[in-house]
């Protein structure tokens, strides 16, 4: 389970305080702090430890070393902390409530949200969204227990299949892809079970199968192929087309062998992950936790922490961006030469 907001917040209070006595610097330090939390999903996924590699990289709270003398390269008097949640549905939300800084998001569901479409469709749209960067491509998981004699999507009918949250990013994908193999939630007997919950359902055999969208290696999935007997099942054929040629932020993808132990890997389909914050926040903020994000001290984190950490690149921040960058991001990859 993850930190609820209010403790969490009463640890940064404490991590201030800290910094403060042993500074010396006393009130007018402390004022200079500034908290930025990052919505992820639940804490056996793939954007809770990214998030958490993210924003030991843009933070640099008072006390710090300078950046050119070995110590943090974020940014000055920001405390960043990644913060567990539902998932993309639910990010989105409380990002324009106001109940996020920023959090990550399905490059789908952001659309959606945006545009009043989709899992959204018949709610306000959430013009003031915006994108900080593209991060990297998450796949659709679907992982059955061997016992199931699950080995398609087809095979799901009649079974006990866990969807996810509902506010959760895998929810609505879990939802397409059983419509384009004609199925639907009346077919199968749906719990809602994050991942974590699913993966120790699975185990037990009081559940089939699970969906998940994210980046692999899940920690969830990976301590569950080391628990019990899995597959992942290919989510391939014609019925694919379909959903491509109506879904445009769908692409074909693979999970290769490997990524969980023992477990062959299998054709899928995959959508992008994205970072979003809201259109209020200043300019100036975000252009500098853009700025620390690409920063090379970031790149190096990145490349030791989650293996999924890799694939994060300047190079790709802008690939698959449906919504308008925040003014601060846009400054500077204006002037990194990325837009124009």
């Amino acid at each position: 389970m993850g930190i609820g907001f209010s403790a969490l917040s009463g640890v940064i209070r404490a991590m201030a305080i800290g910094v403060v006595l042993v500074t010396g610097t006393g009130n007018a330090q402390a004022e200079e702090i500034r908290y930025f939390t990052i919505g992820t999903a639940g804490v056996g996924g793939t954007y809770f430890p990214l998030a958490g590699t993210i924003a030991n990289s843009i933070s640099n709270p008072p006390g710090s070393r300078e950046c050119n003398e070995g110590g943090s390269c974020g940014v000055p008097g920001l405390v960043a902390v990644a913060q567990s949640s539902h998932g993309s549905v639910s990010n989105v939300s409380a990002i324009i409530s106001g109940g996020l800084n920023s959090g990550f998001s399905q490059s789908d569901v952001a659309y959606w949200a945006y545009s009043g479409t989709g899992t959204f469709e018949g709610q306000e749209p959430m013009r003031d969204l915006r994108v900080i960067a593209a991060l990297y491509p998450e796949h659709v998981h679907l992982i059955a227990s061997k016992a199931s004699g699950i080995a398609s999507v087809a095979d799901l009918k009649g079974k006990r299949v866990s969807l996810d949250k509902t506010d959760s990013g895998t929810y609505p994908d879990a939802l397409l892809v059983l419509e384009a193999f004609g199925l639907s939630a009346d077919d199968i007997t749906v719990e809602h079970l994050k991942p974590e919950d699913a993966s120790a359902a699975l185990s037990t055999g009081t559940l089939d199968a699970l969906f998940f969208v994210g980046g692999y290696p899940a920690r969830a999935l990976a301590e569950l192929a080391g628990t019990a007997e899995i597959i992942l099942v290919p989510i391939t054929g014609p019925q694919v087309d379909g959903m491509l040629r109506e879904h445009s932020f769908f692409t074909r993808d693979a999970i290769p062998d490997g990524a969980y132990p023992d477990v062959a890997g299998v054709e899928t389909i995959a959508v992008g992950a994205q970072w979003l914050t809201r259109l209020e926040l200043e300019e100036e903020l975000i252009y500098q936790i853009t700025r620390a994000l690409w920063n090379p001290t970031t790149r190096k984190l990145l490349d030791v922490g989650h293996a999924k950490g890799a694939a994060v690149s300047r190079q790709h921040a802008l690939n698959g961006i449906a919504i308008p960058l925040h003014p601060g991001a846009e400054r500077f990859y204006r002037e990194a030469g990325m837009i124009r």
